[in-house]
């Protein structure tokens, strides 16, 4: 997919920088030819030595360099390739992108080009989470901007959270995605995935038996076809796709969040089993086991993120797909559901223990939509993806 196609790879000045190098040479190991821009802080964690050597090519640093100006133009560097990607996107180079500021090579480049623009951010958790660069993270998902990541995890500087710039390869997977001419180029969607995790106490949960199967293979399916995916997803044991942005939570109300901090999207697909309950006061201690006693536990209504997204008046996605799990009558309760949700349509499935598909590796679904009921015949849950991912493509049409 990446045969012949010429990344333009911006390098920010952050300990992820190193990444740069596996990630140049993963991209040419596809047939990518990758021309590096590196910023003046990049080269204090690599050197512009190593990125040419992986790279096989020049690279790029000084705005004023009379002699790369003179074979090529910052103006023709910035449009020749088929992608520009900022891999790590520090919170100062999106700050400049955000504000139009052009006052190094980097940055000239990023508002010069009418190439589309990839971004892997990394900083610090308290860095990504600023409402500065929240703001500037909105400002350029509505310019157009694609992003993949960041990832939470351990930081250099010894916090924990989301600010991890993606792995080389989750990066290599979005440059496929973006640059896939499929015919949801253009689009954005938001997959649900997985279970949550209701506290009871700080060892205890409730919980369901999601793996996230259906949904990590929905989210695949759709960045497949060349759309930009966000995926919000509970504690599944099934791992996430690469090539998509990743949030992970673990209660209903994270979730929620999560799901409307995404918006605007073009499609919502809730495939996440999300706990209807949880307890109605936070217990912070262990509860213990008292002889001839049992716990009192009393529970309260969890967000109806669906029935939320479904009823907006403004921002609401173009369409919106909801999931039922169901034991008994499951046409008629998941049509009643639909209803009731008010999303355009409801995936339902039979999941009594006797089906194995809670958990399994197939799925027999029936498409609930304003037109009726479409009964699917049993398959595989990564078919079932491609046939619903195809049934939104044709439905939103080109973007």
């Amino acid at each position: 997919m990446l045969k012949a196609k010429r990344i333009l790879l911006i390098i920010g000045g952050g300990i992820a920088a190193y990444k740069a190098l596996d990630l140049i040479r993963r991209l040419r190991e596809r047939g990518a030819a990758v021309t590096p821009v590196m910023t003046s802080a990049a080269d204090e964690f690599v050197t512009p030595l190593s990125v040419s050597a992986l790279a096989g090519e020049t690279v790029y640093t000084d705005l004023f360099d009379l002699t790369n100006e003179a074979e090529m133009g910052h103006i023709q560097l910035s449009r020749v390739a088929d992608l520009v990607v900022v891999a790590p996107g520090t919170a100062d180079l999106m700050a400049k992108m955000a504000g139009g500021l052009a006052n190094d090579l980097a940055s000239t480049l990023l508002l010069a080009t009418d190439t589309p623009v990839l971004v892997a951010p990394a900083m610090n958790v308290r860095m990504w989470e600023h409402a500065a660069t929240q703001r500037n993270l909105a400002t350029l998902r509505g310019d157009g901007v694609l992003f993949v990541g960041p990832n939470e995890g351990d930081m250099a500087c010894g916090e924990y959270g989301p600010g991890r710039m993606s792995e080389p390869l989750e990066i290599v997977a979005a440059i496929e995605a973006a640059l896939a001419d499929g015919p949801m180029k253009g689009r954005r969607v938001l997959v649900t995935s997985g279970p949550t995790h209701e506290p009871i106490d700080p060892v205890r949960y409730i919980a369901n038996r999601s793996s996230g199967a259906q949904g990590t293979a929905i989210a695949r399916a759709l960045a497949a076809l060349g759309a930009e995916v966000v995926f919000v997803t509970g504690p599944a044991t099934v791992p996430p796709p690469e090539g998509v942005e990743v949030i992970r939570v673990e209660t209903a109300r994270q979730m929620r969040d999560a799901v409307l901090a995404a918006l605007p999207v073009d499609a919502g697909v809730f495939a996440a089993a999300v706990a209807d309950w949880r307890m109605a006061e936070e217990v912070t201690s262990k509860m213990k086991k008292v002889a001839g006693k049992l716990p009192a536990l009393a529970f309260t209504e969890n967000p109806d993120i669906l029935a939320e997204v479904s009823k907006m008046t403004q921002g609401r996605p173009a369409l919106v797909v909801g999931f039922a799990a169901e034991t008994d009558d499951v046409e008629a309760n998941a049509t009643a559901k639909r209803l009731r949700k008010g999303c355009d349509w409801i995936v339902a499935n039979d999941v009594s223990p006797a089906t194995g598909i809670m958990g399994g590796a197939e799925n027999a679904v029936t498409l609930i939509s304003g037109a009726g009921a479409e009964v699917w015949p049993r398959m595989d849950k990564s078919e079932v993806a491609v046939r619903l991912a195809s049934r939104i493509a044709e439905t939103l049409g080109p973007a």
